[in-house]
């Protein structure tokens, strides 16, 4: 079972191979590696090319770099501290790099309870969505030692092609849900802005190359609305649950920082109104049909095919 390494090809295993997880190890078997995947969806490995691990202890046992990509730091303590087998099987020499979306603190909490068996551990945020991850394409925030980073860089360049170092332990996983609150804030602020455009009964491709070439310009308004204004709402990327978590845990972090959140209500309403309505587990962008719901029904398509 296990991943065959050498010195300049260590092996490689990862744990949780859903919506991201799954596209980064794919990009890895295709670039020639082997990868020990588990996950606890039946069949999840095989479908993107990898090994099967009957556990996840099994992939640390049988791994030098062990990657997680995992819902929430709960998950990951689930993961790391549910089953004894799990710690035992760290080794000297080893690193794990937790690729999830996660509290800062029980990122550092897992960092030192690794390193207390000689390993090591590395926090990397990613942001890009499936689409860069499905490419290979993905922007990578890692908190850890700079030494450890370089050991694994030729791995994490498998999926990514931009690796940025922000810091110690934490401040990978930290970076991640400061960018993220913004994506949120701009994501449900351009749907708003949209659905009102819709009811002005505004052209919404001019509305939108007015906003590119001006000061609302944003990622939402570049990458995602000229899809969704022709109804394609992307595949892959967060859902509006695991945005509104990915909020509140930014809340959570700027509340232990003693910072003033005054943008926060506007996300945390949209998604929390997106997930009442249905959308929980459709993808964030679907927010903008959440508030056109509450806004007289509105849609940015319609099913004819004319935009606005």
């Amino acid at each position: 079972m296990s991943t065959a390494s050498t010195p300049s090809a260590p092996g490689i295993g990862f744990i949780g191979l859903g919506n991201m997880g799954g596209r980064m190890t794919a990009c890895m078997v295709r670039a020639g590696r082997q990868v020990l995947g588990f996950d606890t969806r039946h069949g999840a490995a095989e479908e993107v090319g990898a090994t099967p691990a009957p556990s996840a202890a099994s992939v640390v046992e049988n791994s030098d770099i062990v990657l997680l990509s995992l819902p929430d730091s709960t998950v990951v303590e689930a993961v790391v501290y549910s089953d004894p087998a799990f710690l035992e099987a760290i080794r000297p020499h080893q690193v794990i790099v937790d690729l999830s979306t996660s509290a800062p603190a029980s990122t550092q909490r897992i960092a030192a309870d690794v390193a207390a068996r000689g390993a090591s551990f590395l926090d990397a945020g990613i942001s890009g969505g499936a689409a860069a991850a499905e490419k290979g394409t993905l922007t990578l925030m890692v908190g850890g030692d700079a030494s450890v980073l370089e050991s694994v860089r030729p791995v994490l360049e498998m999926f990514a092609d931009k690796i940025f170092r922000c810091g110690g332990s934490g401040a990978g996983h930290t970076v991640k849900l400061l960018n993220n609150f913004l994506n949120a804030v701009t994501l449900s602020a351009t749907a708003e802005v949209m659905v009102a455009a819709k009811k002005a009964d505004l052209d919404l491709k001019t509305v939108l190359d007015v906003i590119n070439s001006s000061s609302g310009v944003s990622f939402a308004s570049l990458n995602r609305f000229p899809k969704i204004i022709e109804g394609d709402y992307l595949k892959g990327g967060l859902t509006n649950t695991l945005m509104l978590k990915d909020v509140t845990l930014y809340l959570d972090l700027v509340a232990q920082l003693g910072v003033a959140s005054l943008n926060a209500p506007g996300p945390v309403a949209a998604f929390g109104l997106a997930r009442q309505l249905g959308y929980a587990d459709r993808i964030s962008n679907t927010v903008v049909d959440a508030i056109g719901d509450v806004s007289g029904g509105v849609r940015l398509y319609d099913q004819l095919g004319e935009v606005s």
